[in-house]
């Protein structure tokens, strides 16, 4: 069998989400010996952990893994590159703290498109 045939849902099978899954298992280990008695392994496994999270954000923000919430099915698969993160995903945490922003679709900027809670005062009628 071959891949998504199984299920019809997106579940992130990228290279960031693998690569990021299998540093991090790594990390998790080397904390779980550091418990059992090797204290340099609690540190070294914290470490690993945290190289998980910059290595599968580094790997994100170059196209290897994908934007918050469902794919279509053609661009599922560990090897489909994403070449619209350079522009930066609408609405992923990763690209803003990469100080990407995608542009809005209408064009205009957001602070236009902005609705207040604030009215306009309204004249009274006037009586004659």
């Amino acid at each position: 069998m071959g891949g998504h045939e199984g299920h019809q849902h997106d579940e992130g099978h990228t290279v960031a989400g693998w690569s990021g899954t299998a540093v991090a298992t790594a990390g998790a280990a080397l904390a779980g010996v550091g418990v059992c008695g090797w204290a340099p392994g609690i540190w070294m496994g914290a470490a690993v952990l945290v190289a998980a999270a910059l290595l599968t954000w580094a790997l994100h923000l170059t196209g290897w893994g994908k934007a918050p919430g469902p794919r279509p099915a053609a661009q599922w698969g560990m090897g489909t590159r994403d070449h619209s993160a350079r522009a930066g995903h609408a609405d992923c945490l990763g690209c803003r703290l990469a100080g990407r922003r995608p542009a809005p679709a209408s064009g205009a900027s957001p602070a236009r498109t902005r609705v207040t809670a604030t009215a306009a005062p309204v004249a009274a009628p006037r009586r004659s």
